[in-house]
């Protein structure tokens, strides 16, 4: 079976940080590009970060620039999302999603395979 799974959400005050993971098991992510989405109650998914499928490109949005960073480990068949300096407006659910191919995308139906989220709060 072929799945993402999220892990590293939780609670953090403003300033601080959080490592998001995405694992994949059933597949190989050596091919595959993978996305960080998030989505805020009542706004629409919005891309975050991306990684190439040899990781030699990322894309951050314009809201984390800076902030955070997105990285692979093609041997543990994983994926991580850094996130230093959060803002209460980075609270949301958080999605990992994999694309077969190369390069960057920011568009959710590009993505072949989703996880179920992971819940990032950033509040005092």
């Amino acid at each position: 079976q072929l799945q993402l799974v999220e892990s590293g959400g939780g609670l953090v005050q403003p300033g601080g940080s959080l490592r998001l993971s995405c694992a994949a098991s059933g597949f190989s992510l050596d091919y595959y590009v993978i996305g960080w989405f998030r989505q805020a109650p009542g706004k629409e998914r919005e891309g975050v970060s991306c990684i190439s499928s040899v990781g030699d490109i990322t894309i951050n949005a314009h809201s984390v620039k800076g902030r955070f960073t997105i990285a692979r480990d093609n041997a543990k068949n994983t994926v991580y999302l850094q996130m230093n300096s959060l803002k209460p407006e980075d609270t949301a659910v958080y999605f990992c999603a994999a694309d077969y191919g190369y390069d960057c995308s920011a568009v959710a139906h590009e993505y072949d395979y989703w996880g179920q989220g992971t819940q990032v709060t950033v509040s005092s």
